[in-house]
């Protein structure tokens, strides 16, 4: 039985079968194990979750071997929090040691492979970086000569795309919290408002509604539309005529949602209707190509195709979308040519955006599940007319 989308963390079992899938997919490319070192892929085994991670001092190292439970590596003074984990062998050291920040612990468990001649799985590719000193990671393979380092991006990253139900679940949840903030936005917000006291106010209705943090919010407003949609929020008060629009990444229980919506201040012009037209659109376009087997390309396509009514720029569009979970962006990315086959269970963002106007923009995002169906909604769906504040 599956836990209730309220409920915290995850039963053994969870890992255990992570766990067990990335050790048939290791047998297969002959991998002795995996050397993990960033927060997303150590809480994955694990269910590690600290915010002690913000911190850049203290490296964090999991090794996922061939059989058995995975082994920590940790500073001691993470050793209380993972010992509640499902792990047995955590190993510590005092942190934090610039002269031997866990090097040498790392070379006593990978020794014996090293001395075989194993292959050792890291992340080497897109998306990933070595959370460790360059200078550490010289010495560790310098003490450990026979090792063969491969490339475990595509194994991790595989096992990350596709969810099992318990994640689902904790993801369904966390968009109907920023599902029930959107529909609060028009009773917090008003012409006159400076635009970063809608962001506060966004933020504190967030968490009102059972989100454990707001870690990314982001937007813009101008009138008839926005011309960038990463600047952080200025003290311009809000006027008749201006496009809003909010992004957000809510947190719960270690998992994100990540959508957007847009509003209009008194009165919207006919530009920004006809661009919320399309983008809504095009939206309906990527519900129904998001199906089990299509590609990533096929995706992009679709959306494009209805894009392509008001604005043709093609490539410079970037990808319309991207994995969700315990990152706010992971794998895969809708971006033409990506071959990524859609599988059952990926949690996805279908994210058109188009340029009109003088150089003003429009972007719309909603979460799916993929289903042999089509994707099926996480977010609660945008109203199909641009809505005016």
């Amino acid at each position: 039985m599956q836990p209730d989308a309220g409920s915290r963390g995850f039963p053994e079992a969870e890992f255990a079968a992570r766990t067990a899938r990335a050790q048939a997919w290791m047998a297969e490319q002959g991998l002795a194990g995996l050397l993990l070192m960033t927060e997303a892929e150590v809480r994955y085994f694990t269910g590690f979750q600290t915010l002690f991670w913000q911190s850049p001092t203290r490296p964090w190292f999991l090794f996922v071997p061939a059989e058995g439970k995975p082994v920590a590596v940790i500073p001691e003074i993470g050793a209380a929090l993972m010992r509640q984990t499902w792990l047995e062998d955590v190993r510590t050291w005092a942190a934090p040691a610039p002269e031997d920040d866990g090097i040498s612990l790392l070379i006593g468990l990978l020794d014996p492979l090293a001395r075989s001649g194993a292959r050792l799985g890291v992340l080497k590719g897109h998306e990933t970086a070595l959370r460790m000193p360059l200078a550490d990671w010289e010495r560790l393979i310098a003490a450990l000569a026979g090792l063969e380092i491969a490339d475990a991006t595509g194994l991790v990253q595989g096992l990350r795309m596709v969810k099992s139900a318990a994640e689902i679940e904790k993801i369904a949840h966390i968009c109907a919290i920023g599902s029930a903030t959107f529909a609060r936005v028009p009773y917090m917000v008003s012409e006159g408002q400076p635009l970063e006291e809608v962001f506060r106010a966004f933020r504190r209705e967030a968490l009102a509604q059972g989100a454990d943090d707001v870690p990314y919010l982001v937007g813009g407003a101008d009138r008839g539309g926005y011309v960038d949609c990463i600047s952080p929020p200025s003290r311009r008060p809000l006027a008749r005529g201006d496009v809003l629009m909010l992004d957000t990444g809510c947190v719960r229980d270690g998992y994100f949602c990540d959508f957007d919506r847009n509003w209009a201040i008194g009165a919207a012009d006919d530009r920004a209707r006809r661009a919320y037209d399309v983008l809504w659109r095009a939206t309906e376009a990527g519900l129904a190509a998001a199906r089990t087997g299509n590609s990533c390309h096929e995706l992009f396509a679709a959306m494009s195709s209805v894009i392509s009514e008001l604005d043709d720029s093609g490539g410079d569009i970037g990808r319309l979308g991207h994995g969700l979970g315990m990152q706010l962006t992971e794998q895969p990315s809708h971006m033409a040519g990506v071959e990524t086959v859609l599988q059952d269970n990926m949690v996805l963002t279908l994210e058109p955006s188009l340029s009109y106007g003088d150089g003003l923009m429009m972007v719309h995002e909603e979460n799916i599940v993929v289903t042999p169906q089509g994707g099926r909604l996480l977010t609660t769906r945008a109203a199909p007319d641009l809505p005016v504040i």
